[in-house]
């Protein structure tokens, strides 16, 4: 670059005061400011003279302190519907004006007036969805305009976690569920073992023609642990229990055999024992089946650019499919299941 460009040719190398501390995390920092700051700018450029809507959520990060994220949706000037990520602020507490006050500077540094809001979207925590001294009444005495909506996502996953926790036998199948996955990803060594008791099982079916080869098939994948704040995770945690499930019960077995403590072994024998009985069978293939609908629609309920009358026709078209399940009894359950 300096032999591109004169001054910084004058500014590099023996003629610097080899003073720059470009590893330095206060430099780091100052150096995604400047990106960050570009990035906004660029943002705001692209709004425009536009109305906006702000989506915001807030969450503990890992060194315990409260963080809210921004994020900007609007109409661009080509019409294309848009959302951005525009920042995230640490908060001293989550009281919604404290939360309106740091939402509000934000905005007000790049020019985003309160006036051209016409969407809030929260989750149903008291302090964003209250009706008096929530967040959204707090901008709504500024902007009868701006309409607060509760996440539709956030609605169903409250929704399906309602179902789940009135029915004690489903409870107590997420909760097996979650002591499996935590036992053997607690080592890397059950880890290990799960892997090759992966192989070994992906090879024997392979070579009797119980599986398919070509490119992207047989994997070797991982037990997945559910979120705690995201439902629609336990769906990932299933599919891969359906997958593995030969392979965990020989780890299972191995602990029980070789256990380096007694307590290990009983917690591997008990969880044993709960995944060859008939329930926890059953249920892992009904949740499957059930949260395969739910979580197609969890994913269509975040597109970009969904509106209201396409968010009301998927929840429509889950239910009947869900109704449709229930009324075909356990056939079409259990021609899945032959399938898998």
């Amino acid at each position: 670059m300096g032999k591109l460009n004169e001054s910084i040719g004058n500014t590099i190398l023996e003629k610097a005061p080899k003073n720059a501390k470009y590893t330095s995390p206060d430099i780091q920092k100052d150096v995604l400011n400047v990106i960050a700051n570009q990035v906004r700018t660029k943002i705001r450029q692209e709004i425009g003279d536009a109305k906006f809507c702000i989506l915001v959520d807030e969450a503990r990060d890992a060194s315990n302190k409260e963080q809210m994220a921004i994020v900007l949706r609007f109409v661009d000037i080509d019409g294309v519907l848009r959302e951005r990520f525009f920042a995230i602020v640490n908060v001293a507490d989550t009281t919604a004006t404290t939360l309106k006050k740091e939402i509000s500077d934000v905005l007000g540094r790049y020019d985003l007036h309160i006036h051209n809001m016409r969407g809030q979207g929260y989750d149903s925590a008291s302090n964003m969805r209250g009706s008096w001294n929530g967040l959204q009444a707090l901008f709504l005495k500024e902007c009868s305009c701006a309409y607060y909506v509760h996440c539709f996502a956030h609605r169903l996953q409250l929704a399906l976690i309602a179902a789940a926790e009135k029915e004690v036998s489903i409870w107590l199948f997420f909760s097996k569920l979650n002591s499996i996955c935590n036992l053997i990803n607690a080592s890397p060594k059950r880890h290990a073992e799960l892997h090759s008791a992966q192989r070994n099982e992906i090879a024997h079916m392979v070579a009797t023609g119980e599986r398919d080869t070509g490119r992207g098939c047989n994997q070797i994948g991982n037990l997945l642990r559910p979120g705690k704040t995201r439902w629609s995770s336990n769906f990932d945690s299933l599919c891969s229990m359906v997958d593995m499930y030969g392979s965990v019960i020989t780890v299972l077995e191995n602990m029980v055999d070789e256990g380096s403590s007694n307590s290990i072994r009983g917690e591997a024998s008990g969880l044993l024992i709960a995944m060859k009985s008939f329930d926890f069978i059953f249920i892992l293939h009904l949740m499957k089946r059930i949260m395969g609908l739910t979580n197609l629609l969890c994913r269509a309920l975040q597109e970009r650019s969904l509106d209201i009358l396409n968010a009301m026709e998927h929840v429509s078209t889950t239910k009947t499919l869900l109704h449709v399940l229930r009324e075909q009894g356990f056939d079409n359950l259990l021609s899945c299941v032959e399938e898998v």
